[in-house]
């Protein structure tokens, strides 16, 4: 009887880090290994990233101003979403909805405290 494929090239047995790809993964996996398994203390230097930065001297009055405004402009796009929703994921968008404009609320309310309406 005749075979449709032909026997495998004979090897020898190698040991995974003989070759060069593997060693390259071995590599790259004790660099992950190091990388997310390494102390508290070897990661507590670390840089913020700047991309989405908030100066240090803006005062507490316009960062929660601007929070309000933001949380207002959320709980209007979450409302008019729910719009759009039926059933069950209606009533999960509302729920959303709700509990932002509840920041909103807190929010306001810090504000009133750091400058009481007369």
């Amino acid at each position: 009887m005749i075979k449709p494929t032909p026997n495998p090239p004979e090897t020898e047995n190698l040991s995974p880090d003989e070759s060069l790809d593997s060693k390259k993964l071995h590599e790259a996996a004790e660099r992950a290994f190091d990388h997310h398994l390494s102390s508290p203390e070897d990661s507590m230097v670390r840089k913020p990233s700047t991309m989405f930065f908030i100066s240090p001297d803006i005062d507490t009055e316009s960062l929660l101003a601007h929070a309000c405004e933001s949380l207002a402009s959320a709980s209007v796009m979450a409302s008019d979403f729910a719009g759009f929703l039926d059933g069950s994921q209606r009533s999960t968008m509302l729920g959303i909805a709700q509990v932002i404009m509840l920041g909103e609320l807190a929010v306001n309310r810090a504000l009133d405290n750091l400058d009481p309406q007369q």
